[in-house]
């Protein structure tokens, strides 16, 4: 299968936001690139990549959908498990990209055979622990559960890299079901147990949180420039691969 090609890169931008616009603006331009069914059929990129993963019915479609403003980028299975390929959506202005989301698979859900269960947990593991230009995750867990079995598995798995500088950020999704002493005492334990990493609460339906997840994102894929470095110098990215959609996926 021929690989899609980089797309264009855009320089790097050192400003940090002093307010929200700057980075909900940026997570706006959010499009579909490709959808890779295994780990070989996704495309070699330069620009950082934020992968989010949790279990099905953890609110993953919904938090991607509500952080870039858009209805149905991160399509959501009418059988939540069902969602078999790791699909990558592209951000930048003027379809320039400068980092890329992943949305891994959902995992957990009864109704899913176990063969199939056991595959992407191998490819899952084989992601975060192999895909070079990984450089952050954002973990979804539904603070009525707290952290479970598989989640602390999926933490193991990256709990090297996180040491050696991953970003790790676990969203408390459905905030908004939770009472606000109940919400401050989950997110005190969360962030005790989630590994070098930070926890926030989340509600897509109260806007809680959205903001600031949205500024760590583009802090993250927005470092600083050390003081003397050049930036201006021209990307010589191949040009973008026409986005593939999903089966019942509108690019």
């Amino acid at each position: 299968m021929t690989q899609p090609s980089t797309p264009p890169i855009a320089p790097s931008d050192s400003t940090s936001p002093s307010d929200t616009k700057i980075a909900s603006g940026w997570m706006h331009t959010a499009r579909f690139l490709t959808t890779a069914p295994q780990l070989e059929h996704l495309p070699a990129l330069q620009v950082p990549e934020i992968a989010f993963v949790g279990r099905s019915n953890a609110g993953k479609s919904t938090c991607i959908n509500t952080l870039t403003q858009q209805k149905r980028l991160a399509f959501a299975s009418k059988t939540p498990g069902r969602t078999q390929s790791i699909n990558l959506f592209a951000l930048g202005k003027h379809n320039l990209t400068d980092a890329v989301l992943a949305d891994l698979p959902g995992y957990g859900y009864a109704a899913v055979p176990k063969e199939a269960k056991l595959r992407w947990q191998r490819v899952m593991a084989n992601y975060l622990r192999t895909r070079p230009n990984l450089m952050g995750v954002v973990m979804m867990c539904d603070p009525r559960l707290g952290l479970t079995e598989l989640d602390e598995i999926l933490l193991d798995v990256i709990r090297e890299r996180v040491a050696d500088g991953l970003k790790l950020l676990l969203l408390l999704t459905k905030a908004d079901k939770l009472t606000r002493t109940e919400g401050q005492k989950v997110l005190s334990i969360t962030q005790l147990q989630c590994g070098g990493g930070e926890a926030m609460l989340f509600s897509a339906l109260k806007k809680q949180g959205v903001d600031e997840v949205s500024q760590r994102l583009w802090q993250w894929a927005h470092p600083p420039v050390p003081l003397g470095q050049d930036t201006s110098a021209p990307s010589t990215a191949d040009e973008a691969p026409a986005p593939v959609a999903p089966p019942g996926h509108s690019a």
